[in-house]
């Protein structure tokens, strides 16, 4: 089974790439030392969620699990980037309030993650046990 999760995350990684070096060469000058600040957050998180969707991706190949936690990855990443992103660049003050949610998908994320985990560890050890 081919994880879809892994070019997911592959372009997902690069387009992260592509955001922090647009802060760190053209915005740079254009905005505020604290704006620039939550861009970098932005593209931390950005980069490693994106690690994580790869690595959930190389998980699932090997067990058959839900691709929830794939798409909590994929919705932190969408939903805390972009309004840290648009923060970043100037945009309204509300987006702050929207930030959380996505910070809580993330959370949700590696949760689901790590029960899918010890569950498949589990069913591993039952295996060879019997």
């Amino acid at each position: 089974m081919n994880s879809k999760w892994i070019p997911i995350g592959a372009f997902s990684a690069a387009l992260a790439v592509l955001l922090g070096a647009f802060g760190a060469h053209g915005l740079k000058a254009h905005v505020s030392a604290q704006d620039l600040e939550i861009w970098k957050t932005g593209v931390l998180y950005h980069t490693f969620h994106s690690i994580a969707l790869v690595l959930f991706g190389l998980f699932q190949e090997r067990r058959r699990t839900s691709s929830a936690p794939g798409i909590l990855f994929l919705v932190g990443i969408v939903v805390f980037g972009l309004t840290l992103y648009g923060i970043g660049l100037g945009g309204p003050a509300w987006l702050g309030a929207i930030t959380p949610l996505g910070g809580v998908a993330l959370v949700a994320g590696w949760i689901l993650f790590g029960i899918q985990a010890l569950r498949s560890g589990n069913a591993s050890q039952d295996r060879a046990e019997s």
